[in-house]
């Protein structure tokens, strides 16, 4: 049973389990980021304060993914993603009451950054349900689940205003009661779940190439959506001296055009190659962050914001159309060590930002750097491709016309 071929149509209502997982913890992985003008008025932050406080989730996150994974691989999806949402009441907790300095904030962040493990759960726990043609798109619905940033930076300011920051965060526990009733019967494991094999299997995954070449492409990609997701309201606050509300909206637009085309990227990568798709998008996002290093003016910034989201949304899906055709078997482990290292890249964006407008005055430096990182990674995956003619085959439905170019040689 272990060995045969998901059927297309996979199980619906374990996709809606792994999407409602994902959603709601993404809301809480960047719920800080999101309240950050309250909190950094709250607890009077600097600036690099700041980076680090709405980046340290994304860290503390990003590390729990691997060992998440792992057990999400020997024990099941479904277990591990419940025992996940009933510990993420406890920062809820005690942020509700307490966290006025700065290291109750990192304490808080560290626990909250559970949240953002649920990448290495609930994407395995929608995949093995699926073959291997579909991939792009199921992965792409599943975490089309990042829309949960939408949800903290649209909602969380406007509550803050009427109730103050730390009962938001109480306020959170009531849709995490809903999500994980719903996730507990919802989900279902795959019978095509391969069974759990010694751990040191899983392990050998760190010894694959192609596993670091995905973690440094999804660092750029996922990394630059969700620290973007974390940091803008801070950037438009403290650089266009923005209403919280309205830097929460921008950054919600924002966020929700990254979120809502993740499934057109997988599926164009499932069409057209996932090298390709994602080698187009690299290059916008290079494009974007160079133009935003000049700070134009707030409407054209925004403009400029919504691009790169967009492309980095794309850029998700093409790279996680990829992993599951070169790591089916170890999905859970090798989604673990790709998402994050992603969640790393989430991290370093903002304390990168928030160092660099501390020490120069301006954040243009920051997003000149950050082209700088996407340029590079351009390049690296075209001359990787180009090294490696394998590579590209063994990983990405190819295009007809790929396939006949390749059938004639």
């Amino acid at each position: 049973m272990h060995g045969a071929t998901p059927s297309p149509r996979g199980h619906r209502p374990t996709l809606v389990a792994a999407f409602l997982h994902f959603d709601l913890s993404f809301m809480l992985w960047v719920l800080l980021g999101a309240l950050g003008v309250y909190i950094a008025e709250s607890a009077g932050l600097s600036p690099a304060q700041k980076g680090v406080v709405v980046a340290t989730p994304l860290l503390s996150g990003a590390l729990l993914r691997i060992p998440l994974g792992l057990l999400s691989d020997r024990f099941g999806s479904k277990p591990v993603g419940a025992g996940m949402l009933a510990f993420l009441g406890v920062p809820l907790l005690l942020g509700w009451l307490a966290g006025d300095d700065l290291p109750a904030l990192l304490g808080i962040g560290l626990l909250l950054g559970t949240a953002g493990a649920s990448f290495a759960v609930a994407l395995p726990l929608a995949s093995r349900w699926y073959p291997a043609e579909r991939q792009g798109l199921v992965m792409g619905i599943a975490a089309a689940g990042n829309s949960g940033t939408v949800l903290a930076n649209l909602i969380a300011p406007r509550l803050a205003e009427a109730v103050g920051w730390h009962n938001v965060l109480g306020l959170a526990l009531l849709p995490l009661a809903v999500v994980l009733a719903a996730f507990l019967v919802l989900a279902r494991e795959s019978p095509h779940r391969p069974a759990g094999r010694p751990v040191r299997h899983y392990l050998t995954v760190l010894r694959q190439p192609d596993v670091w070449w995905f973690c440094g492409l999804y660092g750029v990609t996922f990394g630059g959506y969700v620290g973007l997701s974390s940091f803008l309201p801070l950037f438009f606050r403290d650089q266009y001296h923005v209403a919280p509300v309205t830097a929460g909206h921008l950054t919600a637009a924002a966020a929700l055009v990254g979120s809502l085309v993740r499934p057109v990227g997988g599926y164009l990568a499932d069409r057209l190659g996932g090298v390709r798709v994602l080698s187009a998008l690299l290059a916008g996002v290079t494009a974007a962050y160079l133009a935003a290093a000049h700070l134009p003016p707030l409407d054209l910034m925004t403009g400029v914001v919504m691009f790169a989201m967009a492309c980095l949304g794309l850029g998700n899906g093409s790279v996680f159309q990829l992993v599951p055709q070169r790591f089916r078997e170890e999905i859970g482990m090798a989604t673990g060590v790709v998402g994050a290292l992603g969640g790393i890249g989430g991290f370093i964006l903002p304390t990168l930002l928030g160092q660099i407008k501390q020490s120069s005055g301006s954040f243009g430096p920051g997003f000149l750097a950050l082209g700088a990182v996407a340029g590079g990674a351009l390049l690296a995956l075209r001359s990787l491709v180009a090294a490696r003619q394998g590579w590209r085959r063994s990983w990405a439905a190819e295009s007809a016309a790929d396939d006949g170019i390749r059938r004639a040689a």
